[in-house]
């Protein structure tokens, strides 16, 4: 149940067993929804994604962006953006707002430009329940140890402070 203090954000960019992942080992969060998301046209095709709620003073919204440009490829149009949209999916336009300067401002840490989109979330629907907690469930599939571990590594190195201390992960 979510708390008054805590938000609801959309975060999509790479495949959703990913990003559950990333963002279930984020201290502040306390649950992590792996699924489809889609917004207005043009944006209204179905793209995997994850909704995330979490505490804006344990986890800044600022550190939960720059998580999630860092662990996936916020910088490539590659021929899968359709299916894996980079995105922050917002519920309102004041966050919408607070979310597009936090882009422009983390934009200075990147080489290339970002491709990070800030789009209203209108729908979401969740993953089938035998794809839930995808890493979780069975961090030694093959899948899991090409393409999550590396970005969990990531993780540790680079964001270490605000990785959960316990080894429970959000919901």
């Amino acid at each position: 149940m979510m708390t008054e203090a805590e938000v609801k954000i959309g975060l999509g960019g790479g495949c959703h067993w990913c990003t559950e992942a990333v963002f279930q080992a984020i201290a502040g969060i306390s649950k992590v929804e792996q699924g489809f998301i889609r917004s207005d046209p043009p944006d209204d095709s179905w793209s995997e994604a994850v909704v995330v709620t979490f505490d804006p003073v344990a986890l800044p919204l600022e550190s939960l962006i720059e998580i999630h440009l860092r662990t996936h490829s916020s910088t490539s149009h590659h021929k899968m953006r359709g299916k894996y949209r980079s995105a922050v999916y917002v519920y309102d336009a004041g966050t919408g707002v607070k979310v597009g300067r936090i882009l422009r401002a983390l934009q200075r840490e990147f080489e290339d430009p970002l491709v990070t989109l800030v789009l209203t979330l209108t729908e979401f629907k969740a993953s089938d329940q035998r794809f839930q907690n995808y890493y979780a469930t069975d961090p030694d599939r093959p899948f899991c140890k090409t393409y999550i571990d590396p970005k969990l590594a990531l993780l540790r190195k680079r964001f270490g402070s605000s990785l959960r201390e316990n080894t429970e992960a959000a919901e």
